[in-house]
């Protein structure tokens, strides 16, 4: 409806009926070109889950219309393809491009408890690096999903064994995927699930310094700078010639003073005592029967020990 995503049938399909499902394996005969006619992109044969974002929108969108055998032209604003980042060298920033898209053939996905540890290896790399590129695009929801399906590639049953190289390896992409999708969550304010992210990396490697980061900066944007600067101190002592985490660990420190100095004047007003610090306290125009707090407390605790006793003897009686 905005104009910015057009398809126009070159040549027809073989029905509705034989449209591609979201999650099977598509390979379709691609060429992809600029409004000035330089072809940027040609494949005979390439192969994508539908809907997992494995490929550019316009083309994920638009081959889920596509019937088998159909050819159709696909007109996309940059917002569909590269957007303002564009691809060095060929692809400027904001280009607009023309996919001429032929449909192959459909499939279903190969099952993952099937899949052997290298397979499971490439399949979630694959998806990681695809996250990676929508990160560097700063399109963080789509970076979001291409991690969390990476890391239910890796988390998935099997029933194939792994060997302790293949688990080694499978444990390191879960980590850079858990670490990855912290930070594409914490540049969308989602604190907790930010959280979520770098305490699951550090269940695992307890003296990841990028983990660690990450969770002081949420810690520190929740307000937590008590709990924060510890936790930076630690990444700090790991790698001590890191500018980043130095910066970091001195804005915190001088946030935490501040708040402190604010929580006092809060409490200081609270009691009834808002004088500015450093001024000496002086009780002015004490009345003449004001009563000692002591001798009103110790008062009271007489008072309160009789009727005790009381009660006490009454009862015996």
């Amino acid at each position: 409806g905005s104009g910015l995503l057009k398809k126009k049938t070159l040549v027809p399909g073989q029905g509705v009926d034989t449209r591609p499902r979201k999650g099977q394996d598509v390979t379709v005969r691609l060429k992809a070109t600029l409004e000035d006619g330089s072809v940027v992109e040609e494949n005979p044969a390439l192969t994508f889950t539908l809907g997992d974002c494995d490929v550019l929108q316009a083309l994920d969108l638009c081959v889920q219309l596509l019937e088998m055998g159909e050819t159709a032209l696909i007109m996309s604003d940059a917002k569909y393809c590269y957007g303002a980042q564009g691809r060095s060298p060929d692809v400027p920033p904001n280009a607009a491009l023309t996919l001429e898209v032929e449909l192959l053939g459909a499939r279903d996905a190969p099952d993952l408890e099937l899949l052997s540890g290298k397979e499971k290896i490439e399949l979630a790399n694959r998806k990681r690096e695809r996250g990676n590129f929508f990160y560097q695009q700063a399109d963080y929801v789509l970076a979001i999903n291409s991690y969390d399906i990476a890391l239910k590639v890796i988390g998935s049953s099997s029933k194939v064994d792994f060997s302790p190289d293949e688990e080694a390896e499978l444990l390191d992409v879960k980590v850079k995927c858990l670490n990855n999708l912290a930070a594409s969550q914490l540049k969308l304010d989602h604190y907790e699930a930010a959280l979520k992210s770098c305490n699951l990396v550090l269940e695992h490697q307890p003296g990841n310094i990028k983990a660690l980061f990450r969770k002081g900066k949420v810690l520190a944007q929740q307000g937590e700078y008590r709990e924060a600067i510890p936790i930076l101190k630690a990444a700090l002592k790991l790698e001590p010639s890191n500018k980043t985490i130095h910066a970091e660990l001195s804005k915190l420190v001088k946030k935490h003073a501040d708040q402190k100095n604010v929580e006092t004047e809060m409490y200081r007003k609270m009691l009834g005592n808002p004088r500015a610090a450093g001024t000496p306290g002086k009780c002015k125009d004490k009345l003449p029967w004001s009563i000692p707090w002591k001798w009103l407390f110790g008062a009271t605790a007489i008072a309160l020990g009789g009727v005790a006793l009381s009660v006490v003897i009454a009862a015996r009686n």
